[in-house]
């Protein structure tokens, strides 16, 4: 399926920061997923960012209308058009001088409610059990009900030593 920048960079981000592991570096996952521009967190940032990346889990686990909404509202700036790069005129949700913390709620906040928009269906959280990681379904048929083959192929035989079982 093809996203718009929004609706696929943006909400992927949004999933990388919800299954990272809380002991990383914001900057490292940040720098990993490719996103640009960085800036710097301070300590009060960084717990903001932090605290944002819970609003993001609750997201996954139960997309609602309600959830993205306040999202939308606490992370609303100026929007604008932007042609930056050379590219076709398209939208920012925050300036590009902002602070990272700003732009990065900005910026995930209209990925995931642009996502929920096209297909709320999209937005996943891992069906193993005992699995907490978050993915954004970009198949084909939009019916991926795991984060990873490795997820599947343990449900798949567990399901298969069961049926041999009874």
């Amino acid at each position: 399926m093809h996203f718009n920048p929004y609706g696929g960079a943006a909400a992927e981000l949004a999933a990388a920061l919800v299954n990272a592991d809380p002991a990383d570096e914001l900057l490292d996952v940040l720098k990993a997923s490719d996103y640009k521009p960085l800036g710097s967190l301070d300590a009060r940032q960084e717990r903001d960012v932090r605290d944002w990346i819970e609003r993001l889990r609750q997201v996954f686990r139960e997309p609602a209308v309600d959830l993205l909404n306040d999202l939308l509202a606490q992370s609303s700036t100026t929007h604008y058009i932007s042609t930056h790069d050379g590219r076709a005129p398209h939208l920012h949700y925050a300036r590009e001088d902002a602070p990272t913390d700003v732009r990065l709620k900005a910026y995930t906040a209209a990925g995931m409610a642009a996502l929920f928009c096209e297909d709320a269906g999209r937005i996943g959280w891992c069906d193993r059990e005992g699995c907490d990681t978050v993915f954004v379904d970009t198949s084909r048929n939009g019916k991926r009900r795991f984060c990873s083959t490795k997820c599947a192929n343990r449900v798949a035989v567990a399901a298969h030593r069961h049926r041999q079982a009874g």
